[in-house]
């Protein structure tokens, strides 16, 4: 899979969308679509799980800091 951020992904979600609602394509480059994008949605939810964590750890930490004064 090419290398995505999260924004570029979202776009490539949207025109594989797009792509499959056409039905200009066959069965086969749908199903590669298709798998394109649930890989796609796969990195997505892991990108948006580890911002969530991340944001949660930071959170934590300026609460522990703000406890401590």
């Amino acid at each position: 899979m090419e290398m995505y951020t999260l924004d570029t992904a979202m776009i490539r979600l949207k025109e594989i969308s797009e792509m499959l609602q056409s039905g200009e394509y066959d069965l086969d480059m749908s199903i590669k679509l298709y798998e394109e994008g649930v890989q796609i949605v796969s990195f997505c939810n892991k990108t948006l799980t580890a911002a969530k964590q991340k944001i949660t750890e930071l959170s934590e930490l300026t609460f522990e800091d703000e406890t401590d004064e």
